[in-house]
């Protein structure tokens, strides 16, 4: 039986940490009570909320490749409040805007308590990050985004170009907002944190995809060497779900890339302002994300594409680096010396609408995903959400959740890969300096 391909690569946010021994792949039949299949955000909280409901059942928890190697452990690392809305600040969606936002923060409350609770070793900062401006489409995207955050009364500090400059070594900002809310994380390391913290009835198998699903009563999962039945299954699989025949029409994989320099002097840093460590989102839709990490990196992530939902080859990510470089040199000057010592390319699930996906899908099947870049904070809502509903329960966030919009259709290719990379590129008009 040939698996489904699950790429990965060593290019990623795993490779900034010491090597882990991932536990065993799943072999052999085994019937369960409950499976998760996907173990990143998504797919820990559900499994964590899942052993809490069902303390006397073993939770099987499956990941395809190793834990931190999936879209969890490849992205920027902002757990976010306040979503960014792009197109300006419209007093009709004030409602909708504020719906999600409840998601964002139950996701971050939940994630607060972990990473308290168990002593996460992943880098957690919650001082907010920073929304920025350096070109004309993105500073009049500012002036609608301090609206909306007046609207829905986000704490939020407003800044000029020197305020930037002095935060973050460069005068390449001419303004920026400071949204309080919101936790700066290593990806990779609060992927593997959390995998490392679970309940005990939880069981989690590394490097074991499901190759079929059959839903029914049991669900039956195959697997390369071995079968589940389950009575439940949740699926966090975000834009791989099609691969097990779940909304391939309906979700798609945006591939990111990024770069990291080497660890910087103690000089170095000091001329990136005031801050130990900070955070920048553009406030264009294809701007860079910049970051200064805990342990003295920039990292900086400028590229996003339609590359039919899988990681860059290496030659691919050194085009790519191109563009990093040229991103990186023209923000800090002072560090041009400066090299790059890693790359990383990571894949968003996105749908046509920016909608999120939530509910029941298949008889005993249930599925979160497609969080269009903002994963970590809403993905650990739905993950955890998730939980409740397929067992039953109610809440107000899962009221949240179940009410997102649903998806648009997304043709099947060729139209689909070129539809794709039309919206993805899309994302780059105007983008000017803050590319």
């Amino acid at each position: 039986m040939t698996p489904p391909r699950f790429p990965t690569d060593p290019h990623g946010w795993a490779e900034l940490l010491a090597e882990r021994t991932p536990r065993p792949p799943l072999k052999g039949n085994h019937r369960a009570k409950w499976a998760v299949v996907g173990a990143g955000v998504t797919g820990l909280a559900a499994a964590r909320r899942l052993a809490e409901l069902h303390p006397e059942e073993t939770v099987l928890l499956l990941e395809a490749r190793q834990v931190g190697q999936g879209a969890s452990g490849r992205n920027s690392g902002y757990a976010v409040h306040a979503s960014h809305f792009t197109g300006g600040f419209d007093p009709a969606k004030v409602k909708e805007n504020a719906r999600i936002n409840r998601i964002n923060a139950a996701g971050l409350d939940l994630l607060r308590e972990r990473v308290t609770s168990d002593t996460l070793d992943c880098q957690w900062d919650e001082n907010g990050f920073h929304h920025a401006a350096a070109d004309e489409t993105a500073l009049r995207e500012a002036e609608g985004f301090a609206r909306y955050l007046d609207a829905l009364e986000v704490p939020h500090t407003l800044l000029g170009q020197d305020e930037m400059a002095e935060r973050t070594g460069t005068i390449h900002y001419k303004r920026g907002i400071h949204v309080h809310p919101g936790a700066l994380v290593q990806p990779a390391a609060l992927v593997r944190e959390l995998a490392d913290h679970l309940p005990a009835n939880v069981t989690l198998h590394e490097e074991s995809p499901v190759v079929r699903l059959v839903p029914g009563s049991p669900v039956r999962l195959e697997l390369p060497d071995g079968t589940i039945e389950a009575d439940g299954v949740l699926l966090a699989t975000n834009y791989e779900a099609g691969k097990l025949g779940f909304l391939g029409s309906r979700i798609a994989g945006s591939t990111l890339s990024g770069s990291f320099t080497r660890k910087l002097t103690q000089d170095e840093v000091a001329s990136l302002g005031t801050l130990k460590e900070w955070g920048v989102l553009s406030l264009h839709g294809g701007g860079a994300t910049v970051r200064l990490t805990r342990d003295g990196r920039i990292s900086l992530r400028n590229t996003a594409e339609y590359h039919g939902s899988i990681l860059f080859s290496e030659a691919e990510l050194r085009e790519r680096q191109a563009v990093h470089r040229a991103s990186f040199e023209m923000r800090f000057p002072q560090l041009k010396h400066v090299p790059f010592e890693f790359a990383w390319s990571g894949v968003e699930g996105i749908s046509r609408n920016q909608t999120n996906f939530f509910g029941r899908q298949a008889r005993n099947v249930w599925f979160a995903g497609g969080y269009n870049g903002s994963g970590v904070s809403r993905g650990t809502a739905f993950g955890h959400a998730l939980a409740e509903h397929a067992s039953g329960g109610q809440s107000a966030l899962i009221t949240d959740c179940l009410a997102s919009a649903p998806a648009s259709w997304i043709p099947p290719s060729p139209i689909r890969d070129i539809g794709a990379a039309w919206t993805v590129r899309q994302r780059f008009k105007g983008v000017g300096l803050d590319r």
